[in-house]
């Protein structure tokens, strides 16, 4: 008897380590850099992977990243196979999760989904976009009234190489897709670099990627205190990875070769006068 009650005192007298917190976050199983990727072995990187992690370290919590088809992301997370989603938005999927009680973060990133043209195709209206090319499983919503009408054909291209190649190819007259994804596989590409420009004159959409949970309300409560206490740090990750980099710009929309000149006026200027 003595002995278990000195098991007892033993165990009560153990660091709150002992009790470490581990939750597993749901993560799209999918390219969309410079966001985040996973790779082929399974392992996630990228801007959400490196926020989350300094968030996990500052709470003194475990992360586990499982990765999920995007379509049955938040199935997994109304299932209660994963603890947090990411990304979310409480306007995607509102339909499937009415009456569910989800809880969100404050935003860790802007983003815009939009059209990118081919250069010279910049600036000429709407009246010139006759063929949508879209990623399967994306849904442009301010394309969906015309494509209903007939107005606009949506020309579905399985992935985000292919749709870029079916407009360079003039096969589509625009790719709705998010913008700086697009705009990182563009420019990470030796060939592709400049290929295609964001049109801000055509209608986009702006948003907010945010962490979700149905369960751990309180541990989002302590992701937006850490978001909110490390404004620099947060900004350190974007300016990193660029994720806001082409819509948070004074530049949004203008044309590479507008901003190459302005730039380029900008550093003559700058320049100490003889």
């Amino acid at each position: 008897m003595k002995l278990f009650l000195r098991c007892c005192l033993l165990a009560s007298c153990l660091p709150l380590a002992a009790h470490a917190e581990n939750y597993v976050v749901g993560v799209e199983d999918a390219e969309f850099m410079p966001y985040s990727r996973v790779d082929g072995q399974g392992r996630y990187s990228g801007y959400a992977h490196e926020l989350l992690e300094q968030f996990a370290a500052s709470a003194g919590i475990t992360l586990e990243y499982r990765p999920v088809a995007p379509s049955h992301l938040l199935d997994a997370l109304l299932r209660g196979e994963v603890d947090f989603k990411y990304p979310d938005n409480a306007v995607w999927g509102a339909t499937a999760k009415a009456n569910k009680n989800l809880s969100y973060s404050a935003s860790t990133a802007d983003y815009i989904d939009g059209v990118l043209v081919l250069p010279l195709q910049h600036g000429k209206g709407i009246g010139q976009l006759k063929r949508l090319a879209v990623v399967q499983g994306w849904t442009p919503q301010q394309y969906r009234e015309p494509i209903s009408a007939g107005q606009l054909a949506q020309v579905d291209s399985a992935d985000l190489t292919s749709m870029i190649r079916n407009t360079i190819k003039k096969q589509a007259d625009g790719a709705y897709y998010n913008v700086e994804v697009a705009l990182y596989a563009l420019n990470n590409s030796n060939k592709l670099t400049n290929a295609l420009q964001f049109d801000a004159n055509l209608p986009y959409s702006r948003g907010t990627f945010h962490l979700s949970t149905l369960r751990h309300g309180a541990v989002l409560k302590r992701f937006d205190q850490f978001l909110q206490a490390h404004p620099a740090e947060v900004a350190a990750l974007k300016a990193k990875y660029r994720v806001e980099e082409n819509i948070n710009s004074e530049f949004l929309g203008l044309e590479q070769w507008k901003i190459d000149f302005i730039k380029r006026q900008r550093a003559k200027e700058a320049q100490p006068k003889a």
